[in-house]
């Protein structure tokens, strides 16, 4: 399996999931361009893509859905409200119906040789999900834009081989910063965004013995820079009450404006 992300911030989210055989977008939040150019650096193309999975509908995870899934005409996996939380984005422009496939949290589906299982989250949008992709023994998932994680969201990450992980902000630079207080507490509330800090008590809540890795994405521009996530979520593990330690496996941060690393497992 490979997990790839195109682009993961605030400011836009595109990541690449997939197989020898099966090619998968996680949500479209920048534009055709850079979409194309991003699956191009890591040898894939767009028009090769087997479906678009899509988390929610905020424009810095749909805002080239429109341009990409109508020039390629690619089917659109969401839930039913998220989809018609998309159709009432009126810069997304026309998409044809015909590539709708409507799916419901915790029933599994299949695209080419990958099950994808979508999973319920807390966050401030139409029935947003996360996803958990599987290929035979091998799993991984992209878990973002949710405020808070309950024993549902530990169940469903367990025995994962790869997670990519939302460490949005820092609790302090958040509070301190410029944002008005409404947005400040939308962000900090339930429906919101997890902190480095709970990212890394997340984190802790999943590893095993045959975790190969994580990928902290979807850092705030202005509340969060990537030493701090990563340092911030290696100090969260060590403190843990488990047996595991940051040194045990790769933390990677994914970049706002360019393709990371490609994994594979």
């Amino acid at each position: 399996m490979k997990l790839c992300s195109v682009a993961s911030g605030s400011s836009g989210n595109c990541i690449f999931a997939g197989t020898d055989s099966t090619s998968l977008l996680i949500d479209t939040g920048i534009s055709g361009k850079r979409i194309e150019e991003g699956l191009n650096e890591i040898g894939h193309t767009t028009k090769e893509t087997d479906g678009i999975l899509v988390t929610h509908e905020h424009s810095d995870h749909i805002s080239g859905l429109g341009v990409i899934s109508r020039r390629y005409g690619i089917p659109i996996y969401a839930t039913r409200g998220t989809w018609k939380a998309i159709l009432n984005c009126k810069s997304i422009g026309e998409i044809p119906e015909g590539l709708f496939r409507e799916i419901e949290p915790d029933q599994d589906f299949t695209i080419g040789d990958i099950t994808i299982s979508p999973v319920s989250i807390s966050h401030d949008a139409a029935m947003p999900t996360a996803f958990v992709l599987r290929q035979g023994k091998k799993s991984m998932a992209v878990m973002t834009d949710l405020g808070k994680f309950d024993p549902y969201i530990i169940e469903k990450l367990q025995h994962l081989d790869v997670l990519l992980l939302e460490a949005n902000h820092d609790v302090h630079m958040l509070q301190v910063g410029t944002y008005p207080y409404y947005l400040k507490q939308r962000i900090l509330g339930d429906k919101g965004h997890l902190s480095n800090e709970l990212s890394g008590q997340l984190l802790s809540e999943v590893l095993h013995d045959g975790f190969k890795g994580v990928i902290l994405g979807h850092l705030s521009k202005e509340n969060n820079y990537e030493r701090l996530a990563y340092e911030t979520v290696r100090l969260e593990i060590d403190l843990a009450d488990n047996q595991y330690r940051a040194k045990d496996f790769p933390i990677h941060v994914a970049k706002r404006d360019t393709v990371s690393d490609i994994i594979e497992f």
